[in-house]
Parts: structure tokens; C-alpha cells; sequence
């Protein structure tokens, strides 16, 4: 019995040590993001290795950030984008595994294999593009909504979880004279909070990350998103308009300057892009493990 306590204690113990380091490793990465966007450009330029705590605090990064009127504007389309986006997202995803949780819906099996098809073959880049721009989704608002406006794996897990509503209760609501619209937004909706709660959260992050069909439906600059803004910054070092000139006192004189400035900017516009999902997730976070294993509980 004794032996047994101690080897149950030990295996806690490495179980605790383990998920610590994992945290650790997790974390760590937007700490140094965090202290590096705080830093003397010219002392983190300079510096090797592990990065605990800021070198020189100093907010020039963040004024350049909010200098730059590009990456404002681009933070208001992000915003319009995830917004208008995640709206069309959710009312596309209810409506279609509503429709396909029906019990008596005819050919139901047939339907799901041609959706379950879309998620593994497609026409390829050009063929898509081309039928975005003969269908006016290019160079405008809507190219950044409906060409994404539902995602079959979302829609699958929903209508999972839609399905695993007792059945008895949705007789009893038809029996009451609810039509088939009060259905769903009196009994199902209700009953399926945490299921909807993480299928929000997933079109809200993919939505606010999404930047690759910007790059190619969005011609104008003044239509970019926050993600593409920064995917030049970071990948295409397109970072000219944020390390000329001076804030703060700060003049960017020299190569060397720029080049520090640089590193800078990258990282404050990481942190300027990804604060409000790090702000939002906390209080959708509680519904992951009961949504996902309500959506998935069932094939």
C-alpha cells in the first residue's frame, strides 16, 4: 500500500515538473516578445540568448507603430474583416448543420459525403482565383468574407453537437407549435452555447490571422489587413515607411539605426496585432474542453 502512495506521489510529481516545463516553453516565447518590443533597438540587436527581462525600457517602437497611419488602417479593416466575417461565419455554419442534423432530411448521407469531399479536393490557386474575380470578389470588402464564409469542419462539429440535442425535447417544442425556426433559436441554440462558443472562438482567430487571400483578391493598400501589414514587416522586411524619420526624439539617421529600429518595429507590431486575441481568449477558453467533446462525441 506504502509502495503503491509512493509511486503514486512520484508520478504526480513528474507529471507536475512536466506540464511546468511545457508552460515554461509555451510562455516564454511571448514573454521575449513582450520585453524585446520594450527594449533599447541598438542593446537587443546586440544581445544573444535568453531574453528575461527588458534592456532599457523604452516605448519608440510603439510610437513609430502608431505613426505609421498603415498599420492604423489596417487594424481598422482587420476589425471590419473579423466582424462583418465572423457574423456571415456562424449564421452560414448554424444554418447548414441545422439543416443537416434534420432527422428526416432525404439523401442526408449523400449530402454529407459531397461537403466531406470540399475538405479534402480542390480546383487549386488559379482555377480559384479566377472564379473570384469573374464573380466581382476581388479588390474589394467581400473578397475577405465570403470566399471563407464557412468551414465544413466547423459545420461538421456543430451539427454533431446539434445532434446530440435528446430528441424528445424538439418533439415537444413542434408539439407546442413551434416552427421549425423557433426550433432552433428557442430549444437548439440554447442547448449548444459551448459548442457555439468554441466554433466563435476558432472563426474569430482564423479570421483575425487570415492575411493569404488578402494577398491575392486585395489589390489597394488602403484594403489591407493588420496580418498582411505585418507579413511584409516580418517576412518581405517592407518596413521602410516605419524606421524613417524620428518619434519621440528618436531620429533614424543610419543604417545601422534602421536596421535596430527594425528588429524593433517587428516586434512591437507582433504585440500590437496579437493583444486582442490574447484579451479575448481567456473568456472563451473555459468552453473548448465541453464544445469540443460535445461536437466530436458522436460521428
Amino acid at each position: 500500500m506504502r509502495y503503491d502512495s509512493l509511486s503514486s506521489r512520484a508520478f504526480d510529481v513528474m507529471i507536475y515538473v512536466l506540464l511546468t516545463v511545457l508552460t515554461m516553453c509555451c510562455l516564454y516565447p511571448i514573454v521575449h516578445i513582450i520585453f524585446a518590443s520594450v527594449s533599447d533597438p541598438a542593446r537587443l540587436v546586440a544581445h544573444k540568448g535568453v531574453l528575461l527581462k527588458p534592456l532599457g525600457l523604452t516605448m519608440d517602437g510603439y510610437k513609430l507603430i502608431f505613426k505609421d497611419n498603415s498599420l492604423l488602417v489596417g487594424y481598422k479593416n482587420t476589425i471590419l474583416y473579423v466582424g462583418l466575417g465572423t457574423l456571415v461565419n456562424m449564421l452560414m455554419t448554424i444554418m447548414g448543420a441545422f439543416v443537416l442534423s434534420r432527422r428526416d432530411l432525404y439523401f442526408k448521407k449523400y449530402i454529407m459525403i459531397i461537403i466531406t469531399v470540399t475538405m479534402f479536393f480542390g480546383g487549386g490557386l488559379i482555377p480559384w482565383f479566377l472564379l473570384m474575380k469573374d464573380i466581382g470578389l476581388y479588390n474589394n470588402l467581400w473578397a475577405m468574407i465570403l470566399p471563407t464564409a464557412l468551414n465544413t469542419w466547423n459545420m461538421i462539429v456543430l451539427r454533431t453537437g446539434f445532434q446530440s440535442i435528446p430528441a424528445e425535447l424538439e418533439e415537444a417544442a413542434i408539439i407546442d407549435g413551434s416552427s421549425q425556426l423557433k426550433l432552433l433559436v428557442n430549444v437548439i441554440l440554447p442547448l449548444s452555447k459551448a459548442t457555439l462558443a468554441v466554433i466563435f472562438l476558432y472563426y474569430l482567430v482564423g479570421n483575425w490571422n487570415s492575411w493569404f487571400n488578402a494577398m491575392v483578391l486585395l489589390k489597394d493598400r488602403d484594403q489591407f489587413p493588420l496580418q498582411l501589414l505585418l507579413k511584409e514587416i516580418l517576412v518581405a522586411n517592407d518596413s521602410t515607411a516605419t524606421t524613417q524619420g524620428s518619434a519621440g526624439g528618436v531620429v533614424i539617421d543610419s543604417a545601422s539605426s534602421a536596421t535596430a529600429f527594425r528588429e524593433l518595429v517587428k516586434y512591437c507590431a507582433i504585440v500590437f496585432s496579437t493583444l486582442p486575441i490574447l484579451m479575448v481568449y481567456p473568456f472563451l477558453q473555459k468552453y473548448f474542453v465541453k464544445g469540443v467533446y460535445v461536437g466530436s462525441i458522436k460521428g
